[in-house]
């Protein structure tokens, strides 16, 4: 997993509350569990005026002109501002990758749906609350400036747009695992050794349960 200290990048201004992750990756899309190639179906059917799937190619779809992420202004956005309960429906883990293989570091939002808050912890996507009076002026900073900058610092813990800066809380276990670009198999492996060892013990403790049938 990609390790994060601090992003500087374009915020795009999703100004809808209660995005579930069937609008974020729609359903058809989930026979792959390949993790990687689902950045052009990320909002997919708001995104295009005509449906989709695996085996139709992104480039030969008419783009709806009136989506934000298709509009010049966001198409570089790495940085995703959103409203109340981001993230919410199935726990479909194929919403993050969509975001992280759209190229999104980061997602702030007043609150997120608790599987989809853990999954992008998981995925190197940072997840970040912030209160509503906060999320409405970085909307405003994102409509008035666009396209609007903005610098995120995990080791500070902070937000700084249009010349503000906005402090956010983490979980102190999340903030070091991003910071060392740690996800549950890279925590595991980081006692590679350990794990060797008492195998080994194990082995040479009871042969009999390791002898081949």
């Amino acid at each position: 997993m990609q390790a994060f200290t601090t992003h500087e990048g374009i915020m795009a201004p999703l100004d809808r509350g209660n995005v579930d992750t069937d609008a974020i990756i729609p359903k058809q899309y989930l026979k792959s569990i390949k993790r990687t190639g689902f950045g052009p179906h990320l909002f997919d059917d708001w995104r295009y005026r005509d449906p989709g799937g695996l085996d139709v190619d992104p480039a030969t779809r008419r783009p709806n002109t009136d989506f934000l992420l298709n509009q010049p202004a966001y198409r570089d956005a790495s940085i995703l501002l959103a409203r109340d309960n981001f993230g919410c429906g199935s726990s479909r883990e194929h919403a993050v990758w969509a975001l992280s293989d759209a190229g999104f570091r980061v997602v702030i939002a007043p609150s997120f749906a608790d599987i989809f808050f853990n999954n992008c912890f998981k995925n190197g996507v940072l997840p970040i609350v912030l209160d509503h009076q906060n999320m409405d002026a970085l909307f405003e900073v994102a409509a008035r400036d666009a396209p609007a900058m903005a610098r995120v610092d995990l080791l500070a813990q902070t937000v700084r747009a249009g010349g503000v800066e906005y402090p956010f809380e983490i979980d102190a276990y999340r903030r070091h695992n991003m910071l060392e670009g740690l996800d549950d198999i890279g925590l595991t492996l980081k006692h590679a050794e350990t794990i060797r060892g008492y195998e080994q013990a194990r082995r040479d403790a009871k042969p009999w349960l390791f002898r081949e049938l």
